[in-house]
């Protein structure tokens, strides 16, 4: 009886303020949206990083014409210098930290230019001469790179040395600093329905006073009094919390599957499936907003 009672009370709330229901759950979607995109992004992170960390290579450029580092004094790296180069990342003191190296040419370096830019106007502007020779190599360890790059960057005939790691850490900083920008964005959201929140529950105390009223005087304990106000907003933020989830489902299906997958397919790209992952917490954390709001505002200006 106490249970259908509590239940007609949940359903009396929420048909007389369908209104400011509709707003929290609303609030409450966009707010937890912006929260799931940040954690999209914060896997997405993970996942470039555990896929493109085991594929960058540490890039020893060779001097050519116009260089003007302080080991290309002699000019464009002769086929000596090349094989002293060679012998040194074979040596003992090198080897046990790469896995394996390979030599691109100013012609292959050209190809491989080419195929990148195929689309670009600046790919007839570039000749073969223009780009230097290298050395690929793949590191057992990419921490390990400044062992390589003092080893190397000081020998004759040896214009740089990169670390490819250090480009990728420049774009999961812009794609951090995105995912900041939600959480902050999703934070002024979360004040707004937490203040929605407590806004609808007050009213619709106020509005059934006389039946509390009744109620404390036939004995009914404080729990069954507040508990129907306090389910109406959890209701609400959860069926919120439930359409943001769906949403973020969407956006990893149709628009990360279906399209930026198929045009960057080497890219490592979140899953559908992972989106899930975030669901329950933010089911969660809708649930648990809206109870702590709900029951402050009964306990702090509302006398049920």
């Amino acid at each position: 009886m106490r249970l259908a009672f509590i239940l007609g009370e949940i359903g009396s709330g929420l048909r007389r303020n369908l209104s400011m229901v509709v707003s929290v759950i609303l609030v409450t979607f966009v707010s937890l949206t912006f929260v799931g995109a940040a954690g999209m992004l914060q896997l997405q992170i993970n996942q470039m990083k555990g896929y493109w960390y085991d594929k960058v290579q540490v890039a020893i450029f060779l001097c050519s014409d116009g260089s003007t580092a302080p080991g290309c004094a002699t000019g464009p790296a002769t086929a000596e210098q090349q094989d002293i180069l060679r012998s040194l990342l074979e040596s003992p003191a090198v080897s046990p930290y790469i896995n394996d190296f390979q030599y691109e040419s100013q012609d292959d370096a050209y190809r491989h230019f080419k195929d990148q830019f195929s689309n670009s106007p600046i790919v007839d502007a570039v000749t073969p001469d223009q780009l230097p020779a290298s050395f690929r190599i793949n590191m057992k360890d990419p921490e390990k790179y400044q062992i390589i790059s003092e080893t190397f960057s000081s020998q004759t005939g040896v214009e740089t040395v990169v670390d490819q790691r250090q480009l990728l850490e420049q774009l999961f900083s812009v794609m951090n600093a995105a995912s900041l920008v939600a959480v902050s964005i999703a934070g002024v959201m979360i004040v707004c329905a937490i203040l929605l929140i407590a806004t609808t529950i007050r009213l619709s105390a106020i509005s059934r006073r006389r039946e509390t009223g009744i109620m404390r005087l036939v004995g009914a304990s404080k729990l069954v009094i507040q508990l129907p106000f306090i389910l109406e907003g959890v209701i609400a933020a959860v069926i919120g919390a439930a359409l943001a989830s769906g949403t973020l489902w969407a956006v990893a299906h149709f628009f990360i599957g279906e399209m930026l997958s198929k045009q960057y397919p080497d890219t490592a790209f979140i899953s559908p499936a992972q989106t899930l992952i975030l669901a329950p917490a933010l089911i969660g954390l809708g649930a648990l907003l809206a109870g702590t709001s709900s029951l402050l505002t009964l306990r702090r200006h509302v006398r049920v």
